[in-house]
């Protein structure tokens, strides 16, 4: 099969990496095209593949009672290279899976770097891909180039709609105050690396809380460029001073929620709480979970320094905020995600409109998978709706109002509704709800794989 032609990837990021790996896996040959380090972008570090350039955490690994957890195990059975790695990489993080952010992409890197048919090109696709490129994912993700996001609105005769992504500040452990702080997973809760006393939790009095909610409200912001002032934060990644403008109790119900939690120095339960999870394998650093921010630098140090256990903390990096862009996939895009107005285009990952970075990499490996069986000439069905990865594209390509089309998180809502009734006649709810969908999916998952899992064969 090394006389097929190469299926050109744009970006190396989660959803690429996952894309390049399914199709090599497939036995067609690939060409990643990263344009970093040639060129860089505004939240990126280093050059590495599959970079994390916000939380270190996949989220909840339970595939019980959690869809993006759900989410996780449908990929591993599907060999996905960026469960195996997170898998290979996790730090503990309650019933998270959080991985070390450095040792995740460097073994995704040499991953696919060593794989024979897989080619990295390290240069920027200026504009839209040759036309002799007959068949191309584009997964430049939410930093796509300028260059490249005209031609994909030129094409598609479509503003590029467009939001705020914040990343949170790292801490080294070493400056948190032990004496005050205490680590505990939010009700002793275990994970695929945890001990149900992963996280560190730094405690807050009514009268603290109140000053720091005056502070993060008064605090110094980072200035928008005039074409950037109408452009939406995306609701999943909102900056802590935005959420304390909604009201002064919005944290205390949301990232510095108390709840499940008891502070040992008191014996009682603290009236807000930060917490912060690990985010290498060495434990050196954690960051501040729920904490991004546009605050200046020197305002971050000085506000964050007035929650009780951070007094003396050292940071290893501090927030920042970038602009996102995403298609109107609901609109643009068919069922196996190309484009229709150009069907040797297709697309993959935050591009899309779906949010999280399991997502992003569920939806390479759809797209991966797609191309790979257009390659061999194979018929390929998507996934059922009903299991995680069907539901994402599902919603992707149709299933939202395009219209009001905004980036989603996999959740339940997203499913085909559960017809059962428990052992008095009534309608299935709450846990019971949640395992039936994920027992279903699980199960139509498996039939799937069986017609349409292994394309190399």
């Amino acid at each position: 099969m090394t006389n097929l032609k190469p299926v050109h990837i744009i970006g190396g990021g989660l959803a690429g990496s996952e894309a390049a790996w399914q199709i090599a896996t497939a036995g067609v040959p690939v060409v990643i095209h990263e344009m970093r380090p040639v060129r860089g972008t505004d939240a990126h570090k280093t050059d590495g593949l599959a970079e994390l350039v916000c939380s270190n955490s996949f989220r909840s690994d339970d595939k019980e009672q959690n869809a993006v957890g759900l989410l996780h195990e449908e990929m591993r059975q599907c060999g996905s290279l960026i469960l195996r790695e997170g898998d290979n990489t996790a730090v503990p993080a309650g019933g998270a899976l959080a991985v070390d952010r450095d040792q995740f992409s460097n073994n995704v890197t040499a991953a696919l770097e060593s794989h024979p048919l897989i080619t990295i090109d390290r240069a920027e696709v200026a504009g839209l891909p040759p036309e002799d490129w007959d068949s191309v994912i584009i997964a430049t993700g939410p930093l796509t180039s300028p260059a490249l996001a005209e031609g994909i609105q030129k094409l598609t005769d479509e503003s590029s709609l467009a939001f705020f992504d914040a990343i949170a500040p790292i801490i080294y452990t070493d400056s948190i105050n032990m004496n005050i702080a205490w680590f505990q997973s939010r009700y002793d809760k275990e994970g695929p690396a945890g001990t149900g006393k992963d996280y560190i939790n730094c405690p807050m009095n009514r009268e603290q809380y109140y000053a720091f909610i005056e502070a993060l409200i008064t605090s110094e912001k980072t200035e928008f460029k005039e074409w950037e002032k109408d452009t939406p934060y995306f609701e999943g990644c909102m900056p802590i001073e935005v959420m304390a403008e909604r009201g002064p109790e919005t944290l205390r119900f949301g990232p510095m929620k108390p709840v499940g939690l008891t502070d040992p120095n008191t014996g009682t339960r603290a009236y807000a709480v930060v917490q912060l999870r690990q985010d290498n394998a060495l434990g050196t650093l954690y960051n501040m979970v729920g904490f991004q921010t546009k605050m200046k630098y020197a305002e971050q140090t000085r506000v964050l320094k007035m929650i009780p256990g951070l007094e003396d903390a050292n940071f290893a990096r501090l927030g920042g905020l970038h602009r996102n862009t995403f298609i109107n996939s609901p609109k643009l895009l068919n069922d196996t995600l190309q484009l229709k107005a150009m069907p040797r285009l297709r697309f993959a990952g935050q591009i899309t409109g779906c949010e999280g970075y399991v997502e992003s990499a569920a939806v390479g490996l759809m797209a991966g998978r797609f191309a790979a069986a257009e390659r061999l000439g194979k018929d390929f069905v998507a996934p059922p709706a009903t299991t995680a990865m069907g539901a994402i594209l599902g919603h992707i390509t149709g299933g939202a109002v395009a219209e009001t089309f905004q980036p989603m998180n996999v959740n339940f809502g997203l499913f085909p509704d559960i017809d059962l009734k428990d052992v008095r006649g009534r309608p299935l709810r709450g846990t019971d709800k949640k395992r039936a969908i994920t027992g279903r999916a699980l199960s139509d998952l498996q039939g799937w794989l069986v017609k349409n899992g292994n394309l190399a064969a």
